[in-house]
C-alpha cells in the first residue's frame, strides 16, 4: 500500500483482513494499528499486489515503473492519471468521448477568462488545472470573487504552477454523488455510491476542503441511476481510453451531479477518494483483496463484490482548517493503538495527520487529523456510532461538522 493518509489507513486495515500488508511510508496511526510501515520506495519492495493511494505518484508514473518490474498494480499509468492531473485535459477528453458534463472554457490568459466569465450565470465554478489536494475549486455566486480567484490562480498566487491554467465551468443544479468504479482495462464494477461533504461548516457553509465526512450507501442514487451513470458516463470513458491505447487498471472516481436533465460528470479522479474510502472499504469486508487483485490482473469480470450495511465517516480537522493548520495539539481519547481509548462497537479511527510527541502521545500533524468511521446495519445506526466515537476524541481547536448524513436520514437531501 502506497501512501500516508486516512485513505491508506482504511485500505490497509481492510486488506489486512485477508493479506499481509506493508505500507510505504504509512503513518504513526497505521503502525499503531499493527500494520507494518516502511520507508523504502515501493519499487524496492516485493508483494503480490501494489495499491497506490494518492494521485501525485500516479501522475508521476509510479504504476508504470512497478509494472515494468512485472508487478500487479491497482492504479493507472501516467497516461491515464492525466485525467486527474489536468482538468483541462479531462474536459477535452470528456468532450471527445461524448460524456455529459458542464459547459466549460479553458484559459491561460486573464482577459479571455474574464470575458468568458461574463457570459456565465451564477454559480461560477473556477478550477485549478493541476493537482491541488482537493482544494483547487471555487464555487461562488459572487462575480467579483470569481474574478479575483481567476486572477490569483493564473498569476500563480493560489497554487503556483498547478494553477496557471484555469477551467471555468457552468454551475450545475442537483445532488452530488461519488461513484467509485473499478476498472481492469476492459471491465468495470461500480462500488456502492457514496456522498462526501466538501464545505467546512454545517449546512454546506464555509470554505471548500478536502472533505469533512462521507456516508454510504447513498440511497437516492438508485440502481437505475447507477446504471444510467455507467451507461452514459463510464462506458464512453472506457471506450475512449481504449481508443487512445490507455490500459487503465485502477479506480475511476466519478464525481457526478444528478441534474434535472440527467446525470452529468463534474470530474474524474483516478484513485480511491478521501474520505469516501473510509466509508466504502468497511462494507466489503475481507473480499477487498481479491477484488483489487482482479483489477490489477485484468479479470474483474470474474470477481464479485458484495457490500453489506452502511457507514458514516466524520473528519476531525485541526485548528484553522482549511485556511491553515496547527501542529502539535495533544489528542485526547486515543489508546496506545491509535484507536478509541474507550472502544465502541462498529467504530474505527483512521489517521490522516497525526504524529507522536516525545512523551509518545498522539498529536495533530496536518489539516485533516482523524477520520472516525461508524458501521451499522442501517445508516442511522452507522451515523450514531460515528458521532459517538467522534465525541470521545478531542484536541484544542478541533474542527468538525455535525450534520454528516443527517439529510439522508431525514430524507431531505
Amino acid at each position: 500500500m502506497v501512501g500516508s493518509g486516512a485513505r491508506e489507513h482504511a485500505l490497509a486495515w481492510a486488506l489486512a483482513k485477508s493479506a499481509d500488508v506493508v505500507v510505504t511510508p504509512g503513518n504513526v496511526g497505521i503502525a499503531a494499528h499493527g500494520i507494518e510501515c516502511v520507508d523504502a520506495p515501493a519499487t524496492e519492495l516485493e508483494a503480490d499486489l501494489f495499491v497506490i493511494g494518492p494521485e501525485q505518484p500516479l501522475v508521476e508514473g509510479l504504476a508504470d515503473r512497478l509494472r515494468a518490474q512485472g508487478k500487479v498494480v491497482v492504479g493507472p499509468g501516467a497516461d491515464g492519471a492525466v485525467l486527474e492531473g489536468s482538468k483541462a485535459f479531462m474536459k477535452q477528453f470528456l468532450a471527445g468521448a461524448g460524456v455529459p458534463t458542464a459547459a466549460f472554457g479553458t484559459f491561460r490568459d486573464e482577459a479571455g477568462a474574464l470575458a468568458f466569465l461574463d457570459t456565465m450565470s451564477p454559480p461560477y465554478v473556477i478550477k485549478t488545472d493541476g493537482l491541488a489536494a482537493g482544494k483547487g475549486v471555487l464555487v461562488t455566486n459572487d462575480r467579483d470573487e470569481a474574478a479575483r480567484d481567476v486572477r490569483d490562480k493564473l498569476q500563480g498566487r493560489s497554487f503556483g504552477s498547478a494553477g496557471t491554467t484555469v477551467v471555468i465551468e457552468e454551475g450545475l443544479d442537483g445532488e452530488e454523488c461519488s461513484l467509485l468504479v473499478l476498472c481492469d482495462g476492459t471491465h468495470v464494477t461500480a462500488l456502492v455510491p457514496a456522498q462526501d461533504f466538501k464545505r467546512v461548516g454545517d449546512g454546506d457553509e464555509g470554505a471548500n476542503t478536502g472533505g469533512m465526512g462521507a456516508y454510504a450507501p447513498m440511497e437516492t442514487m438508485t440502481p437505475a441511476l447507477v446504471a444510467a451513470v455507467m451507461e452514459s458516463i463510464v462506458a464512453p470513458t472506457v471506450r475512449e481510453l481504449k481508443v487512445r491505447g490507455i490500459d487503465f487498471r485502477g479506480v475511476l472516481y466519478a464525481g457526478v451531479m444528478l441534474t434535472s436533465k440527467g446525470p452529468k460528470l463534474l470530474e474524474y479522479n483516478v484513485r480511491f477518494g478521501d474520505p469516501e474510502t473510509e466509508v466504502l472499504v468497511p462494507l466489503y469486508g475481507s473480499g477487498l483483496f481479491d477484488l483489487l487483485r482482479a483489477v490489477g490482473e485484468g479479470r474483474l469480470d470474474r470477481a464479485t463484490a458484495v457490500a453489506k450495511g452502511a457507514a458514516v465517516t466524520v473528519v476531525l480537522a485541526s485548528h484553522g482548517y482549511p485556511q491553515g493548520s496547527r501542529k502539535g495539539d495533544v489528542i485526547d481519547g486515543l489508546g496506545p493503538d491509535g484507536q478509541l481509548e474507550e472502544p465502541l462497537e462498529g467504530v474505527t479511527v483512521f489517521h490522516a495527520g497525526t504524529a507522536r510527541d516525545p512523551r509518545g502521545r498522539f498529536v495533530t500533524n496536518g489539516g485533516r487529523v482523524l477520520a472516525v468511521t461508524g458501521v451499522g446495519q442501517t445508516l442511522s445506526e452507522a451515523r450514531a456510532r460515528a458521532y459517538a466515537g467522534a465525541s470521545l476524541v478531542d484536541f484544542e481547536g478541533r474542527v468538525m461538522r455535525h450534520d454528516i448524513a443527517l439529510g439522508a436520514i431525514r430524507g431531505d437531501q
